[in-house]
């Protein structure tokens, strides 16, 4: 199966799906990794051209652990926008890839380009199967079925902070040190994310987020949890291959 990985920014990805993505890829799963935003404004020491290609080298370095093929971004941070060329830009990528499962944003979290990265994925799987729609750059429309789930948002919690309950959890434990490997690849957010959003070490605020969400599972150390979207418009009928590939490091959230 053939599993796309779309999220706002370089490091969101390992944050919240890269341990899913491992067990995936252990278990044949063919994987694709893309940030819409190229990660322009998360600085406070280097230039805008200068983080961009750093950001940029950071991820590609994460994909090569992880074992993906990396997609390019398509706009800026705080550029997060569902617009025309946004979604042109994003069904053309997941019409390349082809996709059975689909991982995205949150649709709640605490800022608004994660919201808006969720929408822009959605919108370009759903155009995938439409002929007379074009792609930047153009690409033939597809008709196979993809699944596609939501990450859990970062903290757990919604913008006002009410808990984010997913439909599963899995396990992540035996991929968490991965999971910390392609995460130290984004250098450059160290200092960063300290400085503007207090996390600290980001690799110890990655397993402290995946320790309380396996907590939450009742079962596993480190966990990552998925919710399912609804299958219109993307499936002709109810997949649940996550489910299926992953059945024995799987436990009930609702």
């Amino acid at each position: 199966m053939r599993v796309l990985a779309v999220h706002s920014h370089p490091d969101d990805i390992e944050f919240v799906i890269a341990g899913t993505l491992f067990l995936l890829k252990e278990r044949g799963c063919e994987i694709h990794y893309m940030n819409i935003a190229n990660g322009c404004y998360g600085t406070a020491e280097y230039s805008k051209d200068e983080i961009t290609r750093i950001r940029r080298e950071e991820s590609i370095a994460a994909t090569e652990v992880l074992g993906a093929t990396y997609h390019e971004s398509i706009c800026d941070d705080m550029a997060v926008f569902y617009t025309e060329e946004s979604l042109r830009r994003m069904a053309a990528v997941v019409r390349e890839v082809a996709p059975d499962i689909m991982f995205v944003a949150s649709p709640q979290d605490y800022m608004e380009d994660h919201m808006n990265a969720c929408r822009i994925a959605l919108g370009g799987a759903f155009i995938r199967a439409m002929p007379n729609y074009e792609t930047i750059p153009p690409r033939p429309a597809i008709e196979t079925d993809v699944t596609v789930y939501h990450a859990m948002p970062h903290g757990l919690t919604d913008g006002l902070r009410n808990p984010i309950v997913p439909d599963f959890y899995v396990d992540v434990s035996s991929v968490i040190d991965k999971k910390a490997e392609m995460l130290a690849c984004h250098r450059s957010q160290k200092d960063w994310l300290d400085r503007t959003q207090g996390m600290g070490s980001y690799i110890d605020t990655m397993k402290e987020l995946n320790t309380k969400a396996g907590t939450l599972s009742g079962r596993f150390t480190y966990a990552e949890g998925w919710r399912r979207h609804l299958h219109l418009g993307y499936s002709r009928s109810e997949l649940t291959p996550v489910e299926e590939l992953l059945a024995d490091l799987i436990a009930p959230g609702r």
